[in-house]
């Protein structure tokens, strides 16, 4: 299937079904740990940018996409990340945070200051570092795009995977699978701002599924739905 087929399909997806939170190995190299350069989170990520910036995100993560209200970011438990820049005080206090979580002395509170310490770390980012595409590190200013996350939680959740397991892919899938199962995020036409399709010629396939396959929501949420499909053709052209 194309890569611009696919991008399309996995629009409508999340149209019918939500968002699926999936488990994504981050950059944690700069805490300095030699044999501790990536973890697996199970989240999904949006970015906060405005539409003269699209064009630029685009390029790198395909040219179909949902711009969704800040009140849903914020009712489905999402939060800006916090960036990281080089090895400063704030890296020295995540490296004490995870030395004070490792003394022995009383293993019920160092169990619960790892777990602290994972959920910070599982909403951190460098300002610039690796990202994963098709198997190989990819440099990126991360900062550039204003990320807010969601990380899947529940008792059913594994909080956090390293990169040996991640990299087997049935383990992978099979934590997946859980997330899928228990943590969809669900999103609803009034959630929506704007849809991206890549040009002019994608718009009506969207409006035919929007007609079609989310007929249960109320006719006037739809024609409003409707009017949000955008294509980032025209978003260059205005440009």
């Amino acid at each position: 299937m194309p890569p611009e087929q696919a991008s399309g399909l996995e629009l409508k997806h999340i149209l019918r079904g939500g968002f699926w939170p999936r488990y994504c190995l981050e950059d944690v190299g700069w805490l300095g740990y030699e044999k501790f350069t990536y973890v697996a989170y199970p989240m999904v990520c949006f970015c906060d940018i405005p539409l003269s910036r699209i064009s630029d995100h685009v390029n790198f993560y395909g040219d179909f996409g949902i711009g969704l209200t800040r009140q849903w970011a914020e009712r489905n438990g999402l939060n800006p990340v916090f960036y990281v820049s080089g090895g400063n005080n704030i890296t020295s206090a995540f490296r004490s945070f995870n030395e004070l979580a490792s003394i022995k002395d009383n293993v019920e509170l160092s169990d619960k200051l790892k777990d602290v310490m994972r959920e910070f770390l599982a909403f951190t980012k460098p300002t610039t570092g690796k990202m994963i595409v098709e198997d190989a590190p990819v440099e990126k200013l991360f900062y550039q795009e204003s990320e807010w996350r969601y990380v899947a939680k529940g008792p059913q959740i594994r909080s956090h995977t390293l990169r040996e397991n991640f990299d087997i892919l049935e383990k992978r899938d099979e934590l997946n699978n859980v997330t899928r199962e228990h943590c969809m995020i669900k999103v609803a036409p009034a959630d929506i701002r704007y849809i991206f399709v890549r040009q002019d010629a994608d718009i009506p396939d969207i409006i035919n599924f929007i007609q079609t396959d989310l007929d249960h929501y109320p006719s006037a949420d739809l024609k409003l739905l409707m009017s949000r499909v955008v294509s980032l053709e025209s978003i260059k052209l205005d440009m």
